[in-house]
């Protein structure tokens, strides 16, 4: 039990941080959301539309970086710090090379909207937004090439730190550019993707200057020498991060098809789902931060050769996020309508909110099993297995079965967002079974090499 204890309080010091750090991030969706909802519930759509293809477009280059993460923890760990300025120089060209597809992509993502039913302003804002978020791309993907420096370091603080200054600044930005202050004109829901670029360049410096400025992460000399590129470094990234990538991408991507594939069925369809995809978001943070604290630690402690410690961390933020998630889950229920009303007044949007909500309340505890088994498994570097196990899970079982329920009336009426949420629960509860086996399985290889080892 004292092992428990000491694990489970390293966990939390590094979670803690986290937490805060991509509740401040995401809250800039809630504040988007919130003002784009005071112009018209079309503006709050075109913010959801665009979401869903700007988000899962992002954060697959912030899958990519995620990788940096164990690395730096590994040889952190391992005593080899002098080789972390070379992983991550090559994270920032790996950074720079991803941009390109993904402002290509957020550019064009016109085509795909034209392909939908969509309102004909509902798709002019959209387009609008993601012509605006494009300029954000390069920031977030440097930004994040930092964060993950910093948190392999087992430094979480600084990327709570600057995602405060991003929230502080997001905040009067959009107010002026959503509703035309100071000379700006009034752009409603395309004036949150200005805000947001503007922001994501202010948080990549800070936290640049961040580096500069503290002893410990300076001392690292991270820009003290500039290494000459090496195709097979920058390779070995990218093939590492890519599995995670490709999983947070099907993860995202999941609720970004949903909000394309109800679209036709209008604004008020489309802002319900938005509200309850935003707070199930913001919930989803305590979890997710949970699994970035157990992939650093996990990470570090395998650099130690700490074998039997990294799976006490394992089952301790397990533990912990399932405890977190059972009470989380009790609140969405209890407050669903309450919840709502942060959002809109219009009480379509509030009833079919409230729906969605009690939905999200009941796989929350599934969703907080499959992060953390992800998390830890990112610490042991089994990258491919979340790959297979996310496909499976979102792609093959989740959204598929969310499309016949929703959409088709095969089996039963059409039951519109309330089937792809439904989609959604079956999808992460497999997802849950899925990686936590696979954990299982590694912590049984592991345990196998120790006594293997103890008995030479």
């Amino acid at each position: 039990m004292h092992n428990y204890r000491r694990e489970t309080r390293h966990l939390l010091k590094l979670a803690i941080p986290v937490l805060i750090a991509s509740v401040a991030q995401t809250s800039m969706g809630f504040v988007d959301t919130v003002m784009a909802g005071g112009v018209s519930a079309t503006d709050m759509a075109a913010v959801s539309v665009a979401a869903s293809i700007w988000l899962p477009s992002i954060l697959f280059g912030v899958g990519l970086l995620i990788a940096i993460v164990p690395i730096v923890a590994t040889l952190n760990g391992s005593g080899k710090k002098d080789r972390i300025p070379f992983e991550v120089q090559h994270g920032f060209l790996l950074a720079a090379c991803i941009s390109l597809p993904i402002m290509f992509v957020l550019y064009n993502a016109g085509v795909l909207i034209d392909m939908m039913d969509v309102e004909k302003a509902l798709a002019e804002k959209t387009i609008g937004y993601l012509h605006a978020v494009v300029f954000a791309v390069p920031a977030f993907l440097f930004f994040q090439t930092l964060k993950s420096f910093s948190e392999g370091l087992s430094m979480t603080i600084p990327a709570m730190v600057i995602g405060f200054i991003g929230l502080g600044a997001n905040i009067p930005l959009n107010w002026i550019f959503v509703y035309g202050k100071f000379g700006a004109p009034e752009m409603g829901g395309v004036g949150c993707g200005v805000a947001t670029a503007i922001v994501y360049w202010l948080m990549f410096f800070s936290m640049l200057i961040y580096i500069k400025l503290n002893k410990r992460l300076n001392r690292v000399g991270l820009f003290a020498q500039w290494h000459k590129p090496q195709l097979s470094a920058l390779t070995r990234l990218f093939k590492m991060g890519l599995p995670v990538a490709a999983s947070i991408f099907f993860e995202v991507s999941l609720f970004a098809a949903i909000a394309l594939l109800i679209s036709p069925l209008g604004s008020i369809t489309v802002a319900a789902h938005q509200i309850a995809s935003n707070f199930s978001s913001l919930i989803f943070m305590i979890p997710m931060s949970l699994g970035a604290a157990l992939s650093i630690r996990v990470g570090h402690l395998m650099g130690r050769q700490e074998l039997f410690e990294a799976k006490i961390a394992s089952r301790s933020g397990l533990l912990v996020a399932l405890c977190v998630a059972m009470m989380t889950a009790t609140a969405t229920v209890i407050f669903r309508e309450a919840i709502a009303l942060m959002y809109t007044d219009n009480p379509e949007v509030i009833m079919i909110a409230g729906q969605l909500l009690f939905l999200a309340a009941i796989y929350q505890c599934t969703d907080a099993i499959q992060v953390v088994a992800a998390g830890a498994l990112r610490g042991y570097k089994d990258m491919r297995a979340i790959f297979i196990r996310t496909f499976i899970a979102y792609w093959i079982l989740g959204l598929p079965i969310g499309y016949i329920l929703g959409i088709t009336g095969w089996f039963l009426p059409p039951m519109g967002p309330h089937g792809f949420w439904i989609g959604n629960i079956i999808g992460l509860t497999a997802a849950a079974i899925m990686l936590a086996t696979r954990l299982y399985w590694v912590q049984r290889q592991d345990n196998d090499t120790q006594i293997a080892m103890s008995l030479r």
